[in-house]
């Protein structure tokens, strides 16, 4: 009796740990076991349950002549969101060969109609790719699987292009190299039946450069399904107000159909209802302000600009653009403290993955820096930088409606949509951002005059790219940049530790493949429109 106690012990830790870690890094692949296991469980579970239950309801077809499993992809739809339940194709595939008897090319035909695949990055550090070994050791007969399916792939691809041996190996799903691993994203392509990207300039990518083989051969399967958000939650529970005002003008059905609000362009000359919005604006934001000032002891300005990026802690979002912004602004005020200057309180908010060591700086520096300008008495309330701890959905409620700016400012190529962008238009914020993910999709909407564009666009990325990015040019051409720069090197932001930010410097002038520096003079500018528009419209 004791014995087996003790083993149902061990045994049920050890099931346990399946769900214990959540792994911590974000936007980073890992290739361990534990996430392999998690990986394998959720889609065994979810696949095991699927099947059950198309069983149960007796869905398969009457004609003898085709398998019941032929109205399976009628009845359900698989879409693997990115490549972490990838293994649900060669799971199904085991489930329809070894244990209800379908013949290969009938199990593949009925896998390839029910799955489908959404790819949500393009950083090249985000794709799975796992080891051989690992899959040997943990999962055997998936890899005999998955070696099959990338034999007869590989064999159509040939047949297609014969004697292309330079695109087989781009294509096939075992890479070679010092480790062979499977990658997973190829795995999805292959065996799905529609592969898409999250906004049009992002599925654009897919298919003219990271899966541009894959679309040569295949183009039908290849689409772009733009994200969205939902005005229930982003304009009626989350700012009341202006829904009532929006409502008051063209009554309710915008709610389940937005392209009602385009009958907003009647009242663009409308004295009335462009206060009514103001005052709701103004509302939100002295709201916000007592807000920040309860949680935070912090005082703004509800007057001043409300200038806001919320988002997760990345170096491709930039939130280092910003913070050099920030210090610009610190001092241009320190230099001339008698000129007129546009009152802006700057908001960053987002958390960072916990084994992310640059995220982590990042947030470091932001508090660092509201610091030293929070507590300068030349500063006043003219300028204030504010970190928005614990940033989360309730918390996100309270900002955006407030906002008068909303920052989306990823270096072109790298945002595969954005969704806060969404959020932030909807309730009435301008956006200053970059030509990437939906800001391309929203400016074509809104109208570009009416965003604050600024920065590369992609082909200037690769272009740069192509000919090499050198920080330093930009550093020493840039005066208001060297000072900003030197000011983190000399341990400005950070007196008692001089040295805090030595990271961020020496990734921001020796390896950023984010380019902050390149966009940093036209961001500047483009930011001096936004404080001129601003000093125009408020009294």
């Amino acid at each position: 009796n004791v014995g087996g106690y003790i083993q149902a012990v061990l045994d049920r830790n050890l099931a346990e740990n399946i769900s214990r870690v959540l792994y911590p890094n974000d936007n980073f692949f890992e290739g361990k076991e534990l996430r392999l296991k998690q990986e394998y469980f959720v889609v065994a579970a979810t696949l095991h349950d699927i099947v059950r239950r198309f069983k149960s309801a007796k869905f398969g077809s009457r004609d003898p002549v085709r398998t019941a499993f032929d109205t399976f992809p009628d009845k359900v739809a698989i879409q693997l969101n990115d490549t972490h339940p990838s293994l649900a194709i060669p799971e199904l595939m085991r489930i329809l060969v070894d244990e209800e008897n379908l013949s290969w090319d009938k199990a593949w035909e009925v896998t390839v109609r029910t799955c489908a695949y959404t790819n949500h990055t393009v950083l090249p550090e985000a794709l799975e790719r796992w080891p051989l070994q690992l899959l040997e050791a943990l999962l055997p007969r998936h890899l005999q699987i998955i070696y099959e399916i990338n034999q007869r792939f590989l064999d159509r691809v040939y047949a297609q292009f014969p004697g292309d041996h330079e695109r087989l190996r781009r294509m096939s799903l075992v890479e070679e190299g010092p480790v062979k691993r499977i990658n997973m994203a190829h795995l999805c392509i292959v065996g799905a039946h529609a592969v898409n990207g999250v906004a049009r300039i992002h599925s654009d990518i897919l298919k003219n450069s990271v899966f541009k083989d894959f679309y040569e051969l295949e183009p039908h399967k290849f689409q772009n399904k733009t994200n969205g958000i939902t005005p229930r939650r982003w304009l009626l529970l989350c700012n009341p107000g202006l829904a009532e005002v929006i409502a008051q003008r063209i009554g309710e059905d915008f709610v389940a159909d937005l392209d009602q609000l385009q009958r907003l362009r009647g009242f663009v000359d409308d004295e009335a209802f462009l206060r009514d919005v103001a005052k709701v604006k103004q509302e939100n934001k002295a709201k916000f302000a007592a807000f920040l000032q309860k949680e935070c002891g912090l005082r703004v300005n509800p007057a001043s600009l409300f200038d806001v990026q919320v988002k997760r802690i990345h170096e491709y979002k930039r939130q280092l653009l910003n913070c050099l912004h920030v210090i610009t602004l610190y001092n241009r005020i320190k230099k001339d403290p008698n000129k007129p200057f546009v009152p802006r309180t700057v908001m960053i908010g987002g958390k960072a993955a916990p084994g992310y060591h640059m995220a982590k700086m990042i947030i470091k520096l932001v508090t660092s820096i509201g610091d030293v300008v929070n507590q300068d008495p030349a500063v006043g309330d003219r300028l204030k930088v504010v970190f928005l701890e614990n940033y989360r959905v309730s918390l996100a409620e309270k900002v955006i409606p407030a906002a008068d700016l909303s920052e989306q400012i990823s270096t072109a190529g790298t945002e595969a949509s954005g969704t806060g962008n969404m959020k932030f238009m909807l309730n009435g914020a301008l956006t200053i951002g970059t030509m990437d993910g939906a800001n391309v999709e929203m400016a074509e909407e809104a109208g570009e005059e009416n965003l604050f564009i600024f920065g590369m666009r992609v082909e200037d990325v690769e272009a740069l790219d192509r000919q090499g990015y050198r920080a330093r040019d930009y550093y020493e051409r840039l005066p208001e940049l060297r000072q900003a720069v030197d000011q983190l090197s000399s341990g400005f932001f950070s007196p008692r530790q001089p040295d805090l930010f030595r990271d961020i410097v020496n990734m921001l002038m020796n390896h950023d493949r984010f380019k902050v520096f390149a966009d940093y003079e036209d961001y500047v500018k483009c930011q001096e429109k936004v404080s001129a528009l601003y000093k125009v419209g408020t009294p």
